[in-house]
């Protein structure tokens, strides 16, 4: 996990233009931010050493990637000089491994099972990162997917003989073909206020949040309108001294079921906007926050009443221009992620509306790299479906076959 994330001491979010700590924002860069996994790996090599030549090299071992890994393995590429699947993980889990104890597996959001190999009678009273990482482990075993880890990806850019050259600390690739499958996790969006700095309490982000018990008798804001920002809400309310809910916007309460003509709409609305060259659009700006029984019991007893985005962080909590203020020992930030893909800079592959044009998961700029996980494949389903187009475009282009225009 990333040390930046954690404020624990007083004013502990040193934080720079991207919304990240100067370290962090350095290491994200060369893609990775964990030091502890550097030092496990082998020195770097440099650009001018040898590279392992591979047909497809899949970055990620998450939903997305090991969706992307079966299909490759199912259409006859054989682990090694076929394809490989690198992983900064430590261990199997995808992001998953890193989410809070708390989170059973019975409370989360629709999580589809792998290709192949269902995830059957899991005991909803477990945590969400043991059931998923032990899924993700034995469903790698049973197909022999050829997943290194922890390999941090640096940077990919344009390498000899049309190839792509990946380089990690652990060598070297050249690859026909990139499937980028690296998520959201490693980037936790950390929005800028006048007076962040000169906060005496406490700032973390979801991807620190451990549980309620260590808020207990403290004043907490919680700041975002997703579903981790209510989740954290639920849980912190019986334990902390007080609970404030601030969001940008009014939330959205879903009423009914998310069918499939829900998730449809909410799918073409991202997906016109990777179409289009701009970043994706948040889950919950497409879809609501559910109405559960425990949402519905939450609202009622005051726990989800929200306030409008504040203006400015003091020293005590935080202010507003008509002058209220809310005194706070913490501010959890469940502000979200962005996409992990800065080690694709030296592609040049973004827009200038900011986000990556896809056309279904191929990058419009570079028919050799395609984006499962990303946009309106950001789901577990979608990240399966994702995955099976991209395998089957990347055969065609491996194939000298010309792809879709």
């Amino acid at each position: 996990m990333n040390d930046f994330l954690d404020g624990g001491v007083h004013g502990a979010v040193d934080l720079d233009g991207s919304g990240r700590s100067a370290g962090a924002a350095s290491a994200a860069a060369a893609g990775g931010t964990d030091g502890a996994r550097h030092a496990r790996q082998r020195p770097g090599t440099t650009r001018t050493e040898a590279a392992r030549d591979v047909d497809v090299l899949v970055v990620g071992a998450g939903q997305a990637g090991l969706s992307s890994a079966y299909h490759l393995r199912r259409t006859g590429l054989e682990p090694g000089r076929g394809f490989v699947v690198l992983d900064h993980a430590p261990r199997p889990g995808g992001a998953w491994q890193f989410r809070w104890p708390t989170l059973t597996y019975g409370v989360v959001h629709g999580m589809h099972s792998l290709p192949g190999m269902e995830l059957a009678d899991a005991d909803p009273t477990r945590p969400s990162s043991e059931v998923i990482a032990e899924y993700f482990d034995a469903y790698e075993r049973a197909f022999d997917l050829p997943v290194l880890r922890p390999v941090d990806v640096h940077a990919v850019r344009e390498g000899d003989d049309g190839r792509l050259l990946v380089e990690t600390p652990a060598g070297n690739w050249a690859t026909r073909a990139l499937v980028n499958a690296t998520g959201t996790w490693e980037r936790p969006f950390w929005p800028r206020y006048p007076g962040q700095q000169t906060f005496r309490g406490r700032q973390l982000h979801t991807a620190r949040y451990r549980g309620p018990e260590e808020f207990a008798g403290l004043r907490v804001i919680v700041v975002g309108g997703g579903a981790s920002g209510t989740q954290h809400l639920m849980e912190i309310a019986p334990y902390a001294a007080a609970t404030t809910w601030v969001t940008r916007r009014p939330p959205v309460f879903r009423e009914g079921p998310f069918d499939e003509n829900r998730g449809r709409e909410a799918v073409a609305l991202v997906d016109e906007r990777v179409r289009q060259g701009l970043p994706p659009l948040s889950v919950v700006s497409v879809t609501g926050l559910p109405s559960t029984d425990a949402i519905r019991r939450a609202r009622a007893e005051g726990v989800l009443d929200r306030l409008p985005m504040f203006d400015r962080i003091t020293p005590d909590g935080v202010e507003w221009s008509d002058g209220r203020r809310v005194d706070a020992d913490v501010i959890l930030w469940a502000t979200g992620f962005r996409a992990a893909i800065d080690h694709l800079a030296p592609l040049r592959l973004r827009e200038a509306g900011g986000g990556i044009r896809l056309d279904g998961t191929r990058v419009v700029a570079d028919p050799r790299v395609h984006l499962v996980g990303y946009g309106p494949s950001a789901s577990t389903i979608g990240a399966n479906r994702a995955g099976r187009a991209a395998v089957r475009d990347i055969r065609r282009l491996l194939a000298g076959e010309p792809v879709a225009a």
